[in-house]
């Protein structure tokens, strides 16, 4: 009898497992006292879209290989998730979930997944991704920004508030976002066009290209990788830079003005074109350094390098 019990079982398991993979979905359910919603789809591609309905909806198919799918509340949240396999010996780059899901756009929203491909637009509370493989594509978001992946691609557009971006060996390319903002790579390449008036960049090998307005706070950071950035510089902003053998090239807007701080620590060249300035060497070794200053000297720019060629123009 226990025999026949545990086959019963077996079977129904996997008449439930059928069930699901596959499987068209279509659900709905009231937001109602909700701010919070959290989505797990480990690989696939999932499109999330904020709306001024107080509904939550799902459409799409799930993974082949799917046990189960999770559409629930719990207090103030509502919990998404495609429920896979502890191991899956095929790996997570082929095949997965296909779903779009639509919720209050004023609600926080926080995402994870492995190979999952991510495109999220119009929330305008809260918005966390975090993928491995997966690429991410955001648009129209606000307040507070987190989005990361290991080697795929970010690309954004129209973001404000708090902006976090981050990739290890993708690019990352940033369009009109305003705020605070925070770029880091390991080995892509980082591009931005920004309005944020505080921006932080941090990247190893890849190469940093800056087109900046009014900027009041400014950190970029290299080992070997090239910056190229244009620069409008607000009079009492602050702006540093350091690289190792990366050169450095910034071109500012007409009659900056600020104190200038350049130093090249082994061999490192150092370049004005805003002024007759020039390097001075080091009488012993191999550094130099170049100190000036432009109208009243409000603002306030240093910049360092080992190896690297740091070179100023304006516009």
């Amino acid at each position: 009898m226990n025999i026949i019990k545990k086959i019963t079982i077996v079977i129904l398991a996997s008449i439930t497992l059928q069930a699901y993979a596959g499987e068209m979905v279509d659900k709905s359910m009231s937001a109602e006292n909700v701010n919070n919603v959290s989505i797990e789809s480990l690989r696939g591609d999932v499109t999330i879209i904020g709306w001024d309905k107080k509904e939550v909806s799902v459409k799409g198919e799930l993974d082949d290989k799917a046990e189960r799918f999770i559409f629930e509340k719990h207090g103030s949240t509502i919990k998404i998730k495609v429920v896979m396999p502890h191991s899956n010996n095929h790996g997570w780059h082929s095949g997965g979930s296909t779903l779009t899901i639509k919720m209050p756009k004023d609600s926080r929203m926080n995402f994870s997944g492995v190979s999952t491909d991510v495109i999220l637009s119009n929330l305008i509370s809260s918005s966390e991704v975090h993928t491995v493989s997966g690429d991410i594509k955001a648009t129209d978001l606000k307040k507070h920004v987190e989005l990361s992946t290991v080697s795929g691609s970010v690309k954004s557009q129209n973001l404000s508030g708090k902006i976090r971006l981050s990739s290890v060996s993708g690019d990352i390319k940033d369009r009109n976002s305003r705020g605070r903002l925070i770029l880091r790579v390991v080995s892509g390449d980082i591009e931005s066009r920004s309005h944020a008036s505080e921006v932080f960049v941090n990247n190893v090998s890849g190469g940093i290209e800056l087109a900046l307005d009014k900027i009041d706070e400014l950190e970029v950071s290299t080992v070997s990788g090239d910056v190229d950035s244009r620069l409008t510089l607000n009079d009492s902003g602050v702006v540093k830079l350091s690289s190792i053998s990366g050169d450095i090239n910034i071109r500012f807007q007409s009659k900056v003005q600020a104190n200038f701080r350049l130093n090249a620590s082994a061999g490192g060249d150092l370049e004005n074109e805003l002024t007759n300035d020039k390097a001075k060497r080091a009488k012993y070794g191999p550094s130099s350094k170049l100190y000036f200053q432009t109208g009243d000297g409000s603002a306030s720019f240093k910049a360092n390098t080992v190896s690297g060629t740091i070179n100023l123009s304006s516009k």
